[in-house]
């Protein structure tokens, strides 16, 4: 039986929050912008750059925001380039990965990252062979529909019954429920416990062994 486990990127696998917040405020200045505060920020992570510049900047016009979006792919591109984007895998889910691998688990990812960021996060971390499936905000709508992990059980050839979605956001969770998988929440990332397990969690592991725990239980 195909077992397939989807996990969500920033929040979940990472804590990418200090590079994603740093590009936050290089985009809104360099578009003459007051930036967001850090706690607005992490709260649209997970959402795509579009949906997230509507969430931050709502009275902007749609130009301005795209132009929102083009500035934060490459103040994000530069400070990769500079070597300046920290994005350390939380602790436990090297060992995770590995222990759902060897017990015939398929292992996905479905972010709000583009191909190329996720390529390079997970390169980073040598852990990009792990992934059977890699779905991004280059090709799909933004989380919480379902394309993302439609197109991961596709690939995966695994059906809903057969899929946990991971994340750290009620975005996670919803698109879980709406594609109709299991969906097993976080507590390290950016949206509180709580709101998980009122978006429709089944739980909410406070560690990657507890997780592993959960996805085998």
């Amino acid at each position: 039986m195909t077992r397939l486990a989807v996990f969500d990127c920033d929040g979940t696998l990472v804590d990418g929050q200090a590079a994603v917040c740093g590009a936050m405020t290089a985009a809104f200045s360099h578009c003459g912008l007051v930036a967001p505060p850090s706690h607005a920020v992490r709260r649209i992570v997970g959402l795509s750059l579009p949906v997230a510049m509507r969430h931050l900047a709502p009275d902007a016009p749609a130009d301005v925001h795209d132009q929102l979006v083009s500035a934060y792919k490459q103040a994000f591109s530069r400070a990769r380039a500079e070597g300046r984007v920290a994005e350390p895998l939380y602790g436990g889910i090297r060992a995770l990965l590995g222990t759902l691998q060897g017990g015939g688990w398929q292992l996905g990812v479905a972010t709000g990252k583009s191909d190329r960021g996720l390529a390079n996060c997970l390169t980073q971390h040598a852990i990009l062979d792990l992934f059977v499936t890699l779905q991004t905000a280059d090709r799909h709508p933004s989380k919480p529909h379902p394309a993302m992990l439609e197109a991961a059980m596709a690939e995966a050839g695994a059906h809903p019954s057969q899929t946990a979605m991971i994340g750290d956001t009620a975005y996670d969770i919803e698109m879980a429920k709406a594609a109709g998988c299991r969906a097993l929440g976080v507590a390290w990332g950016y949206h509180a416990p709580e709101e998980l397990l009122a978006a429709g969690a089944e739980a909410v592991a406070h560690t990657a062994a507890e997780l592993g725990e959960m996805l085998d239980g």
